[in-house]
């Protein structure tokens, strides 16, 4: 394991790339606070191509990277969205930047960043709610991934799924299929016309951020109106339904016959009471926090919202310091380091 300061942290998603260098050490802890990073240097660079091979990427942005700022670097540690198997290759990253003095390489995808970002190395479950969703639970059972699978077949209760359904209720509602809404406005002030709207969505190439950005204009109509304001509470209740499954499949729940899971009881007949957390832009909005939250706690009483410790940026600068006997490693692909020894208590 690779003593030196230094480490590369890389938040890497389709919307942008976020680097951060980091000369505090490798036990640093997520803060969100300006003096929590007074001593690191971040940039920003233009997203991942998904059309082209993701490691050559990241060896340009780290390239780019030390040659604008002349820091040195030794560990890179990189956060993916939408990280595949076939990517996982931090021996491959290491061999790209040798010449850049990286002797050791993190590659992890960003729902084990942002889980980390959020919780740290506490058991319970992370959603990551933006454009899509996918939520990580982290316990006794091992790490369980709920949804997450894209716009086509999943990401439930995500800003595309808001705004994908404001758009449906809004010409359900011009046809007079459905209930009458101020979602229309949605149609007449972003298209040409109501009828081709479908035309334009279709020959848009940015079009799933494109819908995504309707959900924080959702939010905004449901405090009138009906329609909106049943979208953002089942939007609320997907995500609980996802944070809470994790739950129960990472082991921290029972199921139980007078509710839908119960705090899990330890060997010492005590509840563990389980923390979760989120990461992403879509549940600041409050209306749509306080429906996750009721339906949360519907279906988990006792469960504990932990405020975001960090940003997934920070949890990427969390991936080298996981000791050898946390779950969350064995997603981590790792090259040129040893894990860090086992902690004494798990996780």
């Amino acid at each position: 394991m690779p003593t030196a300061q230094n480490i590369l942290a890389i938040d890497a998603g389709q919307t942008g790339i976020r680097v951060m260098h980091v000369g505090d050490g490798l036990d640093r802890v997520p803060d969100s606070s300006e003096s929590g990073r007074a001593r690191s240097t971040i940039r920003d660079f233009p997203g991942i191509r998904t059309d082209r091979e993701l490691l050559p990427q990241l060896v340009a942005v780290v390239e780019q990277f030390c040659a604008e700022t002349s820091l040195p670097v030794h560990v890179v540690a990189a956060g993916v969205s939408g990280l595949t198997a076939s990517e996982s290759r931090a021996d491959t990253l290491v061999a790209g930047l040798s010449s850049a003095g990286i002797t050791a390489a993190y590659l992890a995808h960003d729902s084990i960043t942002g889980y980390l970002g959020s919780l740290g190395t506490r058991p319970g479950a992370v959603v990551a709610a933006g454009t899509g969703v996918v939520t990580l639970g982290v316990g006794p059972a091992g790490i369980a991934r709920v949804d997450g699978w894209g716009n086509i077949i999943g990401d439930a209760g995500s800003g595309y799924w808001i705004g994908r359904a404001s758009l449906e209720a809004a010409l359900r509602a011009h046809d007079g299929r459905g209930k009458h809404t101020s979602l229309i406005s949605l149609l007449t002030e972003n298209f040409s016309s109501p009828e081709a709207a479908y035309i334009e969505l279709q020959t848009n190439p940015d079009r799933v951020r494109f819908i995504a950005a309707f959900a924080k204009q959702v939010a905004a109509h449901a405090e009138a109106d009906a329609v909106a304001r049943d979208i953002i509470r089942r939007a609320g209740e997907e995500l609980a339904l996802s944070v809470a499954t994790a739950l129960g499949r990472a082991g921290l729940l029972e199921p139980t016959d007078g509710a839908d899971v119960l705090t899990r009881v330890g060997g010492n007949g005590r509840a563990t009471v389980p923390n979760v957390s989120w990461a992403g832009a879509l549940l600041s909005g409050e209306l749509l926090h306080a429906d996750f939250e009721e339906s949360l706690r519907r279906r988990v009483p006792h469960v504990v919202m932990s405020p975001p410790i960090g940003a997934p940026l920070d949890g990427v600068a969390l991936l080298p310091s996981l000791k050898s006997d946390n779950p969350l490693l064995s997603a981590v692909a790792v090259s040129g380091a040893t894990p860090r020894a086992a902690s004494a208590t798990a996780l």
